[in-house]
């Protein structure tokens, strides 16, 4: 893809940034392109930047002690949007929301780090690989080699959202083989039974909430089906996503599904893509200092869990701090023909991240709630994306 976009817009470097990114070609598996450019980026704008073994774009800028990890992705999934900047400021392509957009906002705002925040603390920008496919191997290779005391996960959030949580996952793939017979005769074809299969597990799914929300229950849905026979045998296959709330495990889901199913015995089924829930609490170091940046800003901060999956799914065991996933962008638009993001929304983004990691830099783990007017505020459930890995 070439950018339509000639020279610098209002913002500079941190939007040469976000264009520059989008305006390179980074399906999973496949983001050399991208992760040159920005450890590129980084190098030129103060960071001491690399490229990993997992492929990672990996940045580092000041010497304190507290360490903040900023882990965004620079993967996306298919699909050629021709990347421009509109008149009204709106950029377009893929990868703009989901989530080139909250990455940049996190170098740029680290490249803009007063020094005084760079001598109380260490900040580690990393664009990982591979997040939009069911390996995550960016995520998986960093949370082995670094130890952070708090973690920003770059995921759409919109610039006044603060995302705490995101449900898990299990995918189960099911198979019914049945000898041929004649459809005027008795019995139950392979698609007989693969459906009654999937009725059994809708009928579950909708038994399994804890509470009014849809973050507490478990959603399921169809993601494929196929049957096929011949002559001799029939073969049915279907693909079942589940969305998991945090009371319940993949392994109890599929431990579930297993009893729930054992009587159809020419029924196999295989469980792949286990994930947790996560939510992470509302209230400490980190979760002010975004409200307090968020306020200073003009904003109302809104926290936020989602429903669909993300690397903080997979680095949350690992790293057992302060998280929150933020960026700017409406995540709605993830991975659709329409995906674009404001800049004057990404703006917003870079500078409440500029505000919020430098106080929490300068003031980590000393703030408290009363330190703050508003409180933390409510927790709102919204559609989380539903990518290729989740």
């Amino acid at each position: 893809m070439e950018s339509q976009h000639t020279g610098a817009l209002p913002g500079g470097p941190a939007r040469d940034l976000v264009i520059g990114a989008v305006s390179c070609p980074s399906l999973s598996g496949h983001e050399g392109e991208v992760a040159a450019f920005l450890t590129g980026w980084m190098t030129a704008h103060g960071f001491a930047a690399h490229v990993d073994e997992a492929g990672n774009a990996v940045g580092e800028r000041g010497k304190g002690a507290y360490t903040v990890a900023l882990l965004g992705h620079m993967d996306t999934v298919p699909g050629d949007i021709p990347v421009r900047v509109d008149e009204h400021g709106v950029l377009h392509g893929r990868g703009s929301v989901d989530a080139k957009g909250p990455l940049c906002a996190f170098m740029a705002a680290v490249a803009a780090l007063p020094p005084e925040a760079l001598a109380a603390a260490r900040f580690v920008v990393v664009g990982a690989t591979e997040e939009e496919a069911p390996s995550s191997r960016g995520a998986r290779h960093i949370m082995q080699v670094l130890q952070p005391d708090a973690v920003l996960i770059g995921e759409p959030s919109g610039w006044e959202g603060l995302t705490l949580g995101y449900k898990g996952r299990l995918v189960v793939r099911a198979t019914v083989h049945k000898e041929n017979f004649h459809t005027a005769g008795e019995g139950t074809s392979a698609a007989d039974d693969l459906t009654e299969a999937w009725f059994r597990v809708r009928t579950w799914a909708a038994a399994s909430a804890a509470g009014p929300g849809v973050f507490d229950a478990v959603q399921a849905t169809i993601q494929d089906l196929h049957a096929a026979g011949d002559g001799l045998i029939q073969r049915a296959t279907g693909t079942f996503g589940l969305r998991l709330p945090p009371h319940l495990s993949p392994q109890g889901a599929q431990g579930a599904l297993e009893a729930l199913l054992a009587d159809l015995p020419e029924l196999t089924l295989e469980f792949v893509g286990h994930e947790a829930a996560v939510r992470h609490p509302r209230d400490n170091a980190l979760t002010r200092a975004m409200r307090v940046a968020i306020r200073a800003g003009g904003g109302t901060p809104v926290f936020k869990v989602k429903t669909g999956t993300s690397d903080m799914n997979v680095v949350a065991g690992r790293w057992p701090v302060p998280t929150l996933a933020y960026g700017p962008g409406d995540s709605s638009l993830d991975h659709t023909p329409e995906e674009r993001l404001d800049l004057a929304e990404y703006d917003r983004a870079v500078q409440v991240l500029t505000g919020a990691l430098t106080r929490l830099a300068l003031g980590h783990g000393t703030g408290s709630p009363a330190q703050e007017a508003g409180g933390p505020g409510p927790v709102k459930a919204t559609l989380g994306r539903t990518p290729n890995s989740g």
